[in-house]
């Protein structure tokens, strides 16, 4: 009994000795630490831009209405076409102005005849009071019947002028270029002038968005802005992430006192971005005091609770908390007001997969600025532009 007490123990013994010797093993085995990709921090000359929401309205818009009554005989244009000033549009019935006008011409030549006549008469009836044949009151009379028939013909030639006006007028043409609305009425309805629509034409050269700054922004930010200084702004459409440039081009003269605003317009080339007027964009406008600040990847910015930070590369390669005070966002990349410095390397996919304390084993990475624009400049003719977004 004794010895087979004694074989347990032993064998007791020698589990627990196997034991330890595994966890040592195991403790001698630790995993390598995860590599990550890290970038150095680049310092880089930003702005800080605004943005604005609006419609975009055409420069030009006609509510195209006839200036004279008659029935249409011809629509002359295509629905929704572009259409060149001066094209005939519309056509009315031309048949009862050509009556007027046959009709004045008539009586032009009985006033002319008549006027003729007027002016022989007065001139015997001055030579005869000079010869005192006749009384001075005859001779008056005749010379007021000369000015009636002047006054006469006058006005015939007047409503024979407005007559073939009228006939000009019912060949509707346009008066701008731009792009034509869907006729509003068609061949054979009567139309009258001056009221009834025909249809609108909008232009479609340039677009103009108008927006308003408040007070404080414009004061603190563009007081020294002119219309002249052409300053690049761009435009954003809904829906899209493309950037379109344009330039200011207007600012009114005085500030809104209900609305504390002041109006300003931007213009852009609408046929070759295919703006449409009354679409909804976002205009952002540069302030004019650049500034430099670090620049890092959106996606290395970490959030604890209300705070922001990011996660630095200590010379041990050992992850450390570092908070920020973040700017402007352009594209994939935010600039950093405080908390980092030139050559401070990041980890640039933030705390996804790491976090504080942890030691890794950096990946050298370069940040790629190429194709992101940090300022908006002058006159900037290239619609490929990154607009700033809070």
């Amino acid at each position: 009994m004794k010895k087979l007490g004694f074989t347990l123990s032993a064998v007791a013994l020698a589990l627990v000795l196997s034991g330890c010797g595994q966890s040592n093993a195991q403790q001698g085995q630790q995993p390598p630490p995860l590599t990550i990709d890290v970038a150095s921090v680049q310092m880089e000359q930003v702005q800080s831009w605004h943005t604005f929401t609006t419609r975009l309205e055409a420069p030009e818009r006609v509510v195209l209405k006839p200036r004279v009554s008659g029935q249409i005989e011809k629509m002359a244009f295509t629905e929704g076409e572009r259409v060149n000033q001066g094209q005939l549009l519309f056509s009315l019935d031309p048949r009862p102005f050509e009556a007027q006008i046959d009709t004045l011409k008539a009586q032009l030549g009985s006033a002319e005849a008549t006027l003729e006549q007027a002016q022989g008469e007065a001139q015997r009836a001055n030579r005869l009071v000079a010869k005192k044949a006749i009384s001075t009151e005859e001779a008056e009379q005749r010379n007021a019947t000369l000015r009636s028939a002047i006054a006469n013909k006058n006005a015939i030639e007047a409503q024979l002028q407005n007559a073939l006006l009228d006939l000009e007028f019912s060949q509707v043409s346009a008066p701008i270029a731009g792009k034509i609305s869907r006729a509003a009425v068609t061949k054979g309805n009567y139309v009258k002038g001056g009221d009834t629509e025909l249809t609108t034409i909008v232009s479609d050269e340039e677009i103009y968005a108008y927006f308003d700054v408040d007070e404080r922004t414009w004061s603190r930010q563009f007081a020294g802005i002119t219309a002249q200084d052409e300053v690049t702004v761009q435009l954003q459409r809904l829906g899209e992430t493309r950037q379109i440039a344009g330039k200011l081009d207007f600012i009114d003269n005085e500030i809104n006192p209900t609305t504390g605003t002041l109006r300003v317009r931007a213009v852009f080339d609408a046929q070759q971005h295919n703006l449409k007027p009354g679409a909804f964009a976002r205009i952002s406008i540069g302030a004019q005091d650049p500034q430099i600040m670090a620049i890092v990847p959106e996606r290395s910015i970490g959030t604890d609770l209300k705070n922001r930070f990011v996660l630095t590369i200590d010379e041990n390669n050992v992850l450390q908390y570092r908070l920020v005070e973040l700017g402007e966002r352009y594209g994939a990349y935010r600039a950093i007001k405080s908390g980092l410095v030139q050559g401070d390397r990041i980890a640039v996919n933030g705390p996804a997969r790491v976090g504080p304390g942890m030691p890794i084993t950096p990946n050298s990475v370069s940040l790629a600025f190429e194709n992101t624009q940090f300022v908006l400049k002058q006159s900037e003719s290239s619609p490929v532009l990154l607009s700033a977004a809070n």
